[in-house]
């Protein structure tokens, strides 16, 4: 009957999300146990955002900083033209292209990057003969904001000094950087998050 074909569905349903919880979990500890970072490569990171975002853990903490500051379009971007710039089929190019720049370029575009007009305009005319570069000066724009503004407040953020002082280093002032509206908790570890 339908009652009971209802019944099973729902069973069904439920048994799937407790799987998926389940290896998402482990896929979670793999990684984080897994991926270790070095107190030296971390250090790297303070040095240039190119160090930190051409690193897969320095990129997925910048990632999570800049969605606690609703602002991960710009490296959504970012990496979507990095990944663009690799495309060997030219007839994948121009699909692609029109990806990136509804998602990130066009008015109506949903993760909108802040572009002044020229750089805009010069794109959305690139647009109509795609090459590999044509996203070259607005990834360029975007990287030199993220640079000049986000960057520079991830390096003071929990995201990257919880993760430059040494494991067990306690809260001292000379490992943390603290302000008397927010303490750091030196121990927590944001990166497995981020991963």
């Amino acid at each position: 009957s339908a009652k009971d074909m209802k019944h099973r569905l729902g069973f069904l349903l439920q048994k799937s999300d407790s799987c998926d919880y389940s290896s998402s979990q482990s896929k979670k500890e793999k990684i984080s146990s897994s991926q270790r970072v070095s107190q030296e490569e971390v250090r790297k990171w303070a040095e240039s955002l190119e160090n930190l975002i051409h690193h897969d853990r320095g990129l997925a903490a910048f990632r999570a900083f800049l969605k606690s500051e609703y602002s991960e379009e710009n490296i959504e971007f970012w990496v979507s033209c990095e990944d663009y710039k690799k495309t060997k089929s030219p007839a994948k190019l121009s699909p692609k292209a029109r990806k990136i720049y509804d998602e990130f370029i066009s008015v109506q575009a949903t993760k909108e990057v802040n572009l002044d007009s020229c750089t805009r305009e010069k794109t959305s005319h690139n647009m109509l003969e795609p090459t590999l570069s044509c996203f070259d000066e607005a990834q360029r724009k975007i990287f030199t904001l993220m640079e000049k503004d986000s960057y520079r407040r991830f390096l003071k953020s929990p995201y990257y000094l919880d993760l430059v002082s040494p494991p067990g280093a306690g809260c001292g002032p000379e490992n943390c950087k603290r302000s008397h509206t927010h303490t750091l908790d030196c121990n927590s570890n944001i990166i497995s998050q981020c991963a």
